[in-house]
This record gives C-alpha cells, sequence and structure tokens, in this order.
C-alpha cells in the first residue's frame, strides 16, 4: 500500500491488476484497447447520475452516493472517484432507511479513511489496502443497519477510482459494469441472488431465472444475517470507457444490448443517465431506477 501512494505522489511504483478477492470474486475484466477521449487535460473523471420510483412503486428505497474530484499538482494527475448505490428491502420503511444508513456509513468511512489523509498537506498513507479499506467500509455500514434498524437490508454496490486502480466492493443484486467504446458490456459484480446461484448450478436457464417467481429473493444482503466478506475487486482502470452502477430496476428490465446503446451514444453522461432511466420506465419501471455513469479518463 505505501508503494502504490508513493507513485501517486510522483514515485515509481508498479500499479497492481486484475487482483480479485472474496470467495465469489468474478473474473477479471480485460482492459479496452480503443480509448474514449474526454478532451480534458489533465485527464478527468466525468460522472453524472438519476433516479426514478418508476412507474409501479410508492416510494424510492434505492440511495446513491457519487464523489467525483481531481487532485493535480506539479509531479502528478490523481483522479479520484467513489460511487455507491444502495438498492433497499423489507418495506417502505425498512429498505428506504437501510439503504440511506448504508450509503452515509460507506462514504463517511471511505472519504474520512482515505479521502481527508490523501489532502492533507502531508498525505497520510492509510496502512490497510484498498481492498481491506472497502471490506471495513462494508462491514460498518452492515453493522450500522442491524443497530439501527433491525429487519432492514439493502444491496451495495460501490467503485472506488483511485489513480490508475478501480476496486468494487459488491453485495446483493445491483450490478457494476463496463463498457468500452465497441458496445462490449461486461459484469464487474456477481449477483447474490437464488436464481444466480441456480443458474450456476445447472438448475435454472437464463432464460428461466428471468421470469422466476423469486429472481428477487437475496441469499446475501447488508443488515441480514452474520457480519461477512463482500465480494472484493481490484483491477487497472481501463484507459477509456465507461463505469455504470446502476439497482435492478435498470439492468432487470432494459437489455444488455440497450444498455451499451444507450451508454455509447455521443452525449454528455447525465441525458445518458436519464435515457436509461427512461427506458426502463417505457419497459413498465416495475421498481425503483438507478444509475451512475463514470466517463473513464482516457
Amino acid at each position: 500500500m505505501k508503494g502504490f501512494f508513493q507513485k501517486l505522489f510522483g514515485q515509481d511504483e508498479t500499479v497492481p491488476e486484475n487482483i480479485s478477492a472474496g470467495p465469489n470474486s468474478p473474473p477479471a475484466v480485460e482492459n479496452s484497447n480503443t480509448p474514449i477521449k474526454n478532451n480534458l487535460e489533465p485527464p478527468q473523471l466525468l460522472a453524472a447520475c438519476a433516479q426514478s420510483v418508476g412507474m409501479q412503486r410508492e416510494h424510492n428505497e434505492d440511495a446513491l452516493f457519487a464523489l467525483t474530484t481531481s487532485l493535480t499538482s506539479d509531479h502528478s494527475n490523481l483522479p479520484f472517484g467513489f460511487y455507491v448505490v444502495a438498492d433497499g428491502m423489507g418495506g417502505h420503511q425498512h429498505g428506504e432507511i437501510a439503504s440511506g444508513i448504508a450509503i452515509r456509513s460507506m462514504a463517511s468511512y471511505i472519504v474520512s479513511k482515505l479521502f481527508v489523509p490523501l489532502l492533507s498537506v502531508k498525505p497520510v498513507t492509510p496502512e490497510e489496502s484498498l481492498q481491506e479499506i472497502m471490506q471495513t467500509g462494508v462491514q460498518e455500514a452492515h453493522r450500522s443497519i442491524t443497530k439501527q434498524v433491525p429487519g432492514g437490508g439493502t444491496t451495495l454496490t460501490a467503485a472506488l477510482i483511485l489513480g490508475e486502480q478501480i476496486t468494487i466492493a459488491h453485495v446483493g443484486d445491483s450490478r457494476a459494469y463496463l463498457i468500452d467504446d465497441q458496445g462490449k458490456l461486461e459484469a464487474l459484480t456477481r449477483d447474490h441472488s437464488l436464481v444466480k446461484r441456480l443458474v450456476e448450478l445447472g438448475q435454472l436457464s437464463i432464460e428461466e431465472a428471468a421470469v422466476h417467481p423469486q429472481r428477487n429473493v437475496l441469499y446475501r444482503a447488508l443488515g441480514q444475517g452474520e457480519p461477512f466478506d463482500p465480494d472484493i475487486k481490484t483491477m487497472r482502470l481501463p484507459e477509456s470507457g465507461s463505469l455504470l452502477i446502476c439497482s435492478d430496476g435498470l439492468w432487470g428490465v432494459v437489455p444488455e444490448e440497450e444498455i451499451s446503446r444507450l451508454v455509447n451514444a455521443d452525449t454528455p453522461p447525465e441525458q445518458i443517465c436519464q435515457a436509461l432511466v427512461d427506458s426502463a420506465n417505457a419497459a413498465g419501471g416495475p421498481d425503483n431506477i438507478t444509475a451512475i455513469l463514470v466517463r473513464l479518463p482516457g
């Protein structure tokens, strides 16, 4: 970890890539070879978000957090982005409160543990790795939910972009995707749902899972059961493309081909996010919809 921060502040160090942690981490995703330029110098992250209660729900149980910044000095450029989507469960009160607690707890931990030390006049190097920091943040959110709203639960999918690395922490069935400029979409997360597990065991087809009456049942969620390790994945930040984090109100009704097409539209990220939400609502909007889109610096 110390060597990583030495590189960030101008000293030589090799950035690790395709490092996975957690028992159910998905395969590493290869970097895109075709750059998407954002025409900013130095390169910066461009991010936007959008939400909708949907067409069939009365309350919004989704929550999101998005922080995008960059620290540039005479010897380094440090893009920093932290993005979280949480989809509450357990009914209006429990779900809405649980997702809000998860977002606030996770964001507070990451900002205090990592972001504030980086902004110090003399940057402080955390003793823990980025994976360990993200894992502890998820566990803090889990403990906060079980203490403040017993019976509530939520998914949580978080992405930390720091320098040339991206670290994903994931619990539940919200998703994180990478989309390259050719439209190739790669999932960075694995659903912790009953039907996904049955598909993996060969007991259900993908088509059957899509219409299964228990497709929204999760076997892992924050606030539910004993503390656990989230899925953690660290990889080299692709040289181009987009990162999309969304709740199942989007990916569950909008086909991946349409998601890719919309993400690669030649329009600003905020318009793309709204188009994604509009597409989910046009498909019936059966659930709350949340999307965070990040254009990667290229």
